[in-house]
C-alpha cells in the first residue's frame, strides 16, 4: 500500500504550476532579471521575468511544484534586502511557454 501511497504522490509532484509574482521594493536597477535569468538555469523552470512601467518586477515561474518554490524561494532570499513586498497567484500553465526562462521587455 506504501508503494500505491508514493506513486499518487509522485503523481502530483509531477504535475506542472505556473506561478506569477509581483515584486515591489528597489527590484529595478539591481540586476534582478539577470540575476533570476541565470537563477533560472538551476532549476527545471520556464517563465519569464520582466521590468513593469510601475516600477515593479513580474515573474511567472512554471515547474513541478517543488522546483517552482524551490527557485523563488532563492530569488527571495538573493534580493532579501530590495524587496518590500510580494503578490503571489496561481495562474494556469502555458504549454507555449514551456521550454525556457527568458526575460522579457
Amino acid at each position: 500500500m506504501s508503494g500505491r501511497g508514493a506513486t499518487m504522490s509522485d503523481s502530483r509532484e509531477a504535475e506542472m504550476v505556473r506561478r506569477r509574482v509581483i515584486y515591489t521594493g528597489r527590484v529595478q536597477g539591481v540586476g534582478f532579471r539577470y540575476t533570476t535569468h541565470s537563477i533560472a538555469r538551476r532549476y527545471s523552470v520556464s517563465g519569464y521575468v520582466r521590468n513593469c512601467s510601475d516600477g515593479t518586477v513580474e515573474l511567472e515561474a512554471q515547474g513541478t511544484e517543488s522546483a517552482v518554490n524551490e527557485f523563488l524561494a532563492e530569488v527571495s532570499r538573493r534580493f532579501e534586502g530590495y524587496i518590500t513586498d510580494r503578490e503571489t497567484a496561481d495562474v494556469s500553465p502555458d504549454d507555449d511557454d514551456a521550454d525556457d526562462f527568458s526575460i522579457r521587455y
